[in-house]
């Protein structure tokens, strides 16, 4: 596995500036916008060995932080920015729209790589910029801290979750009856929400991979997919 080169970056978000690193692969195949969870911050262990995954299959990344220091360590007290969904996604909004505009990054498709409450904001933000998100990925996610957006999310859904974590699946389970598009919920037998068991990580980037490099192919190759109703799936990862 290679090293991926991490070039810090400020992404400009109303009235403050977001700390990033993005990560550009020398072909890429499409770019991932992670959204991290509670408590977390671009620094995550889980969510770079992730983008590394990624990286190596050609996909750009960039990690961020959704809070500003200040903000982190009023929330470390009170709790108050982690489930204020409508912030973390227009922040996310923010740095899509930053990246659309950047020369190396405005012709990729992009994609939200989502963990615990960042995946309600990850749905929330690919509801409200269908034009441009093409494929989401919930690690652990929350989904159902998106609410109605869930029914706006033309793009494609997986939905991970470890199979030791039954709160977490039953929270899946609901949200994934309210996606229209196409989606998919996968149960990684052994795994609890941290995904700390052996293998089960790396189970998660190989699944998160895959369905990026489905739905991220360049710009010439495919057209936008078409908003397909279909009948909730769900599936268990041999």
């Amino acid at each position: 596995m290679s090293n991926r080169p991490n070039h810090p970056v400020q992404i400009p978000a109303e009235r403050v500036r977001l700390e990033g690193t993005l990560s550009i692969p020398q072909n890429p195949q499409g770019i991932v916008l992670f959204a991290h969870g509670s408590g977390s911050s671009r620094h995550s262990p889980r969510n770079r060995a992730v983008a590394q995954a990624l990286y190596d299959a050609n996909l750009a990344a960039l990690l961020m932080d959704l809070l500003t220091p200040e903000e982190e360590e009023i929330d470390q007290q009170t709790r108050h920015f982690r489930f204020n969904i409508n912030l973390l996604a227009s922040r996310l909004i923010n740095a899509t729209d930053w990246l659309m505009q950047q020369p190396e990054t405005s012709m990729l498709r992009a994609g939200y790589f989502g963990a615990s409450t960042g995946a309600g904001a990850a749905l929330v933000a690919a509801a409200r910029r269908a034009e441009v998100i093409y494929a989401v990925v919930s690690r652990g996610g929350r989904p159902d801290l998106a609410g109605p957006a869930l029914a706006q999310v033309c793009a494609p859904t997986l939905l991970i979750v470890g199979g030791h974590d039954p709160q977490v699946i039953a929270l899946n389970q609901q949200a994934l009856t309210q996606l229209r598009g196409e989606k998919k919920l996968v149960i990684v037998p052994g795994a609890t929400h941290l995904f700390e068991e052996p293998g089960t990580l790396e189970e998660v980037a190989r699944l998160a991979r895959d369905w990026f490099l489905r739905h991220l192919p360049a710009a010439d190759q495919r057209p936008f997919p078409p908003l397909q109703p279909e009948e909730p799936q769900a599936s268990q990862t041999p």
